[in-house]
């Protein structure tokens, strides 16, 4: 079987850990919204050209959860290593219950480490072998999980959730795999998105997580006016 330390990240990667929160104390300058985090802070936010937007809803190997038809939209770029992308993840959880009106996606941006991206093509791969509700389990499981997330630790819990540890691999390691995070990576830089979590909703990019009230905020705001703040 292939060497898994040779299940290597995308070279285009430079942030460190602790992105999110120091993006998060900038200035109102870098707001195109004037909107304050869950502690006061003015959260950095700016606009998403149209076309960008629109790249989103194409974007191979994004993960969607809710009906195609819903009133508000909500994109999270995360690294698995992101304490956190973490943190919001078990408070995104409960957004998506108490708003049956809302579809998720969720889209890889590993951009602190080389083992954020070795996870990220695991997941990428189990999502081709066995669809978006196994991609959900996996992505569960993994934040679930103490310490730093690898690829390793990403095909073992893949393999917990019945998939061929053998196949997962070819299939991360492969080039298809490989093009889909690159092209989830660029759009992420393309829009201007340094920070993880970073959120996309009616047109508008949060770098970094604002806390749970001013998420439900936002998609609240998102689904009464078409923006984040009304």
């Amino acid at each position: 079987m292939m060497d898994r330390r040779r299940m290597l990240a995308l070279t285009a990667m430079a942030a460190v850990a602790g992105a999110a929160p120091r993006v998060r104390a900038e200035t109102a300058a870098n707001q195109w919204f004037p909107i304050q985090s869950d502690d006061g802070k003015p959260v950095a936010n700016l606009r998403v050209p149209v076309e960008l937007s629109e790249d989103i809803e194409d974007l191979p190997g994004a993960v969607w959860n809710g009906p195609a038809s819903a009133s508000a939209t909500l994109v999270e770029f995360f690294d698995y290593n992101c304490p956190w992308c973490r943190a919001a993840h078990r408070d995104l959880s409960e957004l998506i219950r108490a708003n049956r009106d809302l579809r998720v996606g969720l889209v890889n941006n590993p951009i602190l480490s080389p083992a954020s991206a070795q996870a990220a093509k695991v997941q990428l791969a189990l999502l081709r072998l066995k669809g978006a509700a196994a991609a959900h389990a996996l992505t569960e499981a993994l934040y679930a999980a103490p310490g730093r997330i690898d690829g390793p630790g990403a095909l073992a819990a893949a393999q917990k959730l019945g998939a061929d540890p053998r196949e997962l691999e070819r299939l991360a390691d492969g080039p298809d795999v490989k093009a889909t995070l690159g092209r989830q990576m660029r759009l992420a830089a393309s829009i201007g998105l340094v920070a993880t979590p970073s959120y996309v909703i009616g047109g508008a990019a949060l770098l970094g997580y604002p806390g749970p009230v001013t998420l439900a905020r936002v998609v609240a705001n998102a689904r009464t006016c078409g923006v984040v703040d009304c």
